[in-house]
């Protein structure tokens, strides 16, 4: 199995570890309602931030991998057009059967 890269763990981590102080506090303490909605949208904002920032992740992980296999695909047509053009000199010189 193929575990997360560090990076990736240390964000879930992170998340969690939020969720679960706010979660605490807000059910521990006699705090203001205004305090513990406050803790809540910041904890909603910290989401969404992390969710952005794994989204934009994978779209460059996206964008790199297509960039790749273009790039691939224009070497592999260079390629294939460098040893066409070596047939059709052969048969020029007539040195093909």
């Amino acid at each position: 199995m193929r575990s997360l890269p560090y990076p990736v763990l240390l964000a879930l981590i992170s998340l969690h570890l939020q969720i679960l102080s706010g979660l605490v506090e807000a059910s521990g303490t006699k705090n203001e309602d205004k305090d513990v909605s406050h803790k809540s949208s910041m904890g909603i904002k910290i989401i969404i931030v992390c969710l952005s920032v794994v989204a934009l992740l994978a779209l460059s992980v996206f964008l790199f991998k297509l960039w790749q296999k273009k790039r691939r695909e224009a070497q592999h047509a260079r390629l294939l057009k460098l040893f066409e053009d070596d047939d059709e000199l052969e048969v020029e010189l007539g040195m093909q059967d």
